[in-house]
């Protein structure tokens, strides 16, 4: 796989700097695989995040990255401007709305919270179908 649209200067950056995007990337990759069974976070925002931060701090770390068998693939038609597979769409829009609404049916007591959620819930909606659909060839 090319990795050349990782930027050429990422070795120049600071070590500090370097080492706290590489902990950033971490961190947010461990969330995401906690949203991968956590109905209430989201799993492609965070490894994005990862996917960024390694880009700018560790080769290594970003090409792990993009060549998990899992993520990989969708983090890359992502990046390319290719969206993401219908099947993922519905996954996230039946999980996001499942947890929403159970969370305003019978666990949120204020009113402006639930008025919030689903504010939230409907925004994430609109940019998850605005995504083109992303078709991938059967392995």
């Amino acid at each position: 796989m090319s990795t050349d649209y990782l930027p050429a200067r990422a070795n120049s950056l600071p070590l500090v700097v370097r080492y706290i995007l590489i902990g950033i990337g971490v961190t947010a990759v461990g969330l995401g695989m906690l949203g991968v069974v956590l109905p209430v976070l989201p799993t492609t925002p965070f490894l994005l995040l990862a996917a960024a931060c390694f880009a700018r701090s560790s080769r290594r770390f970003h090409d792990w990255l993009m060549n998990m068998p899992i993520f990989g693939q969708t983090i890359r038609d992502y990046k390319a401007g290719k969206g993401i597979p219908v099947r993922v769409k519905i996954t996230a829009l039946s999980v996001l709305w499942i947890t929403i609404l159970t969370s305003v049916i019978w666990i949120i007591p204020l009113l402006l919270v639930k008025a919030l959620l689903l504010f939230i819930a409907s925004v994430v909606t609109t940019y998850i179908l605005r995504l083109p659909n992303c078709r991938r060839e059967a392995v």
